[in-house]
C-alpha cells in the first residue's frame, strides 16, 4: 500500500521503518527535516508540505497521523481537510480522547472523508516490531486495510473494536490498566525493598517473569531497569501521566463503574510529585523502559529522557 504518514516521533519514525521493511511505499512529512531526511534515505519519499504529502498519494489516499492529542490533531486535520477528497481514509493512531474521536470523525464525514481511530500500543519496540492496535471507525475502511494492521502488528494483536471513538475507547482503558499494573508491581518491590532481607531485585525479576502467574513484559521491564541499577538510584520518584488515566477515571464516573485500582494508581502519580519512594521510582522506570518517556533524575529535579 502507499501511505502518507504524518508525525516522526518517537513511535511514527519506527512505525515507518516497520512499513518499508514491510514493503509499503510511505510518503513522510514532519516538523523535524532530521526525522524525514533519515526516512528517506531508507526509502520513504519526503513531502515537504501536507500539500506535497497528498499529492503522492493513490486514490483513494490513506494518510495515518501520529502526533500528539488535542490541538495537534485538529490542527492536522485542519490542514488536510481542503487537500484531501471523497473517499480517501485517514487515520489517526495517537491517543486522542475519544469524544475528540467521534466529533472529528463526524466532520470528516461531512467532506466525504473517512476517520479511524487506532489506539496503538506496545511501546518503542512495537512500533518498531510489531504492535498492538485497536481500531474504531467504519468497518468497511478497516476490512480495506486489514493488511496494513496486520502488517505493523504482531499475530493476533490488532482487530475492529466498533463504530467511531471505539478504538480510543478500548486504548484509554487499556492505559487505565498498565496505570495499575504498574502500581501493583512498583509497590511489590517496594515491600521486598523494607523487608530486611538482602533481596537482589533483578533476580525476583527475573525469576517472576518465567513461569509465574504475573510474569509478563513489564516484569520483563522490571528486570531490565533493575539491572542497569538494583536501587534505581538514577530517578527520582515523581511519575508524569499523560492523560490516558484521568480520562479512564472520568468515564468511569460518567458511566458509573467502580474502578478502585485504576483510579487509586491515578492518585498516586499525583501524590508521586511530592514524595520520594521505592515503589514510585519502579513505575517511573517501567515508563521509560516501554515507551521512552522522560523521567525525574535523582536529586536534580530536571527531567531526563
Amino acid at each position: 500500500m502507499k501511505i502518507g504518514f504524518i508525525g516522526l516521533g518517537k513511535m511514527g519514525f519506527s512505525m515507518v521503518e516497520h512499513l518499508l521493511e514491510c514493503g509499503h511505499q510511505v510518503v513522510v512529512h514532519d516538523l523535524s527535516q532530521d526525522a524525514v531526511s533519515r526516512l528517506a534515505e531508507q526509502g520513504a519519499s519526503a513531502a515537504l508540505s501536507l500539500e506535497h504529502l497528498v499529492a503522492g498519494l493513490d486514490t483513494p489516499g490513506i494518510v495515518w497521523i501520529m502526533v500528539p492529542a488535542g490541538a495537534a490533531v485538529d490542527s492536522v486535520l485542519d490542514g488536510l481537510i481542503p487537500l484531501l477528497r471523497k473517499g480517501d481514509i485517514v487515520i489517526d493512531g495517537g491517543n486522542s480522547h475519544y469524544a475528540d474521536t467521534v466529533a472529528r470523525a463526524a466532520k470528516l464525514e461531512r467532506e466525504g472523508i473517512t476517520l479511524l481511530d487506532s489506539g496503538t500500543s506496545g511501546g518503542l519496540e512495537g512500533a518498531r516490531h510489531g504492535a498492538c492496535i485497536m481500531v474504531g471507525g467504519s468497518r468497511e475502511a478497516y476490512d480495506s486495510l486489514e493488511p496494513l494492521f496486520r502488517d505493523l502488528c504482531v499475530e493476533n494483536g490488532y482487530g475492529y473494536m466498533g463504530s467511531s471513538g471505539a478504538g480510543h475507547f478500548v486504548k484509554m482503558v487499556h492505559n487505565g490498566v498498565e496505570y495499575g499494573m504498574m502500581q501493583a508491581i512498583g509497590e511489590g518491590f517496594d515491600l521486598l525493598e523494607a523487608s530486611g532481607f538482602a533481596i537482589d531485585h533483578e533476580t525476583v525479576a527475573r525469576v517472576w517473569s518465567n513461569g509465574s502467574v504475573i510474569r509478563g513484559w513489564l516484569m520483563e521491564l522490571a528486570e531490565k531497569a533493575f539491572r542497569k541499577d538494583g536501587k534505581l538510584s538514577y530517578l527520582g520518584s515523581a511519575i508524569a501521566d499523560s492523560g490516558e488515566g484521568r480520562w479512564t477515571v472520568e468515564a468511569a464516573l460518567e458511566k458509573g463503574v467502580a474502578i478502585p485500582v485504576i483510579a487509586d494508581s491515578v492518585f498516586r502519580r499525583f501524590s508521586s510529585r511530592s514524595r520520594d519512594n521505592f515503589s514510585d521510582k519502579v513505575v517511573a522506570a517501567l515508563r521509560h523502559e516501554f515507551g521512552g518517556h522522560g523521567y525525574t533524575a535523582s536529586g536534580d529535579g530536571e527531567a531526563s529522557s
